[in-house]
C-alpha cells in the first residue's frame, strides 16, 4: 500500500499521508522514498503537504521531511504544510523547524499563498 496519495489542483501538487502515526522505521523508509519521487512530479514547482489526519511521527520522519525540502530547493519547487496537528506543531516548535518550513493552517490557505508575491501580496 501506498503511504502517500497525490493529486494536482490548480498547478499545485497536494501530497497526503494515509497514515495517522508514522512511527514504523520501514514504514519512513516508505514514505521517504515516495515524497521524493513526488518531487519530480510538481511540474509547475509547487507541492503542499497535507499532514490532515496524521496525529504523531517518529524522529526520523521529520529527518525525511527536512530531506524532502532541501530535494525541493534544490528542483526549485516551492513547498508547503498545512493541516499540521498540534503534537506535530509542538515537534517542528521544539526543534525549530517550523522556521524552515512554510506552515499554513489550511489546504485553502495554503493553496492562496502560492500565489502572494512579496510581503503584501
Amino acid at each position: 500500500m501506498s503511504a502517500v496519495t497525490s493529486q494536482t489542483n490548480n498547478e499545485i501538487l497536494v501530497v497526503g499521508f494515509t497514515d495517522s502515526k508514522i512511527l514504523d522505521s520501514q514504514r519512513i523508509e516508505q514514505v521517504g522514498r515516495e515524497l521524493q519521487e513526488m518531487i519530480p512530479q510538481a511540474i509547475h514547482k509547487k507541492m503542499l503537504l497535507v499532514f490532515r489526519g496524521v496525529s504523531f511521527m517518529s524522529s526520523a520522519m521529520i529527518t525525511k521531511l527536512v530531506m524532502l525540502n532541501k530535494g525541493c530547493k534544490a528542483q526549485g519547487v516551492n513547498l508547503k504544510f498545512c493541516e499540521v496537528s498540534p503534537n506535530v506543531m509542538e515537534v517542528f516548535k521544539i526543534t525549530k523547524l517550523n522556521k524552515l518550513f512554510d506552515i499554513q493552517d489550511n489546504e485553502e490557505k495554503a493553496m492562496a499563498s502560492f500565489d502572494k508575491k512579496g510581503w503584501f501580496g
